[in-house]
């Protein structure tokens, strides 16, 4: 049933990128998605009937890469639209400790990676509590008492607005798959280069030519053991 926000429009160009968006590899859909930004309303309105169409399920990155679309164009209709059916954006924004995660969902679906990335720590601290919040970094036996639910949020969040490269379940992958060798992930995600380390912030890459699993940065300043206690979190079981 179309909804009344929604008016689609029809033509061959529209038709043969729909197909694509709806049903195609992942390559094809990260191609189709920005064609159809470009054809303007039109376009448009496929992105707006692809998430109606798509409300009631889990967002996956490709729900978050057309709601960035149209979060970032300056369309009435979409902000209308997004305004009606995704008021506090694609991910459900679950926290067993009443944390606001809004702040994180809109800095990534900005593309502002450097500020989510920040916004995240602030927000892991007030999981942690109130002496977090003060010193403004986390120990390891904080992280290891977080709800499962709220780290599940968090990682969503940075999974659906970074076309799945980034996230605590990316990182935890990569290590896994390293043998849990240290040393070795810090060169696959780019946060060390042959002895060096690299320098916060104007060393790493704030946007998505970043290495896989590169954000969030996981408070790695202060070594491995709150990474540690992040990676192997029940969480992830």
């Amino acid at each position: 049933m179309t909804d009344p926000l929604i008016v689609f429009g029809t033509n061959s160009d529209i038709d043969s990128l729909r197909q694509p968006l709806i049903a195609g590899s992942i390559s094809a859909q990260q191609q189709a998605i920005p064609q159809l930004a470009n054809l303007g309303d039109v376009g448009l309105d496929v992105l707006m009937e692809f998430l109606f169409e798509r409300r009631q399920n889990p967002a996956t990155w490709v729900d978050g890469k057309v709601y960035q679309v149209l979060y970032n164009s300056d369309s009435p209709k979409a902000k209308e639209f997004l305004q009606a059916y995704f008021p506090s954006g694609i991910v459900p924004l679950i926290s067993d400790c009443s944390i606001d995660y809004s702040p994180i969902q809109q800095l990534l679906a900005a593309y502002d990676f450097q500020a989510a990335d920040r916004m995240t720590l602030q927000k892991m601290c007030e999981l942690a509590g109130s002496a977090a919040v003060q010193r403004k970094w986390l120990y390891f036996t904080e992280v290891e008492n977080f709800p499962a639910t709220d780290l599940k949020t968090i990682n969503t969040l940075w999974l659906v607005h970074s076309e799945g490269k980034f996230g605590f379940s990316v990182q935890r992958e990569i290590w896994l798959s390293l043998g849990k060798n240290w040393d070795s992930l810090w060169e696959k995600i780019g946060w060390k280069k042959g002895n060096n380390w690299t320098r916060y912030p104007n060393e790493f890459t704030w946007d998505l030519s970043a290495p896989r699993g590169h954000q969030p940065l996981s408070n790695q300043l202060r070594g491995v053991r709150v990474i540690a206690s992040l990676l192997s979190h029940p969480a992830w079981n």
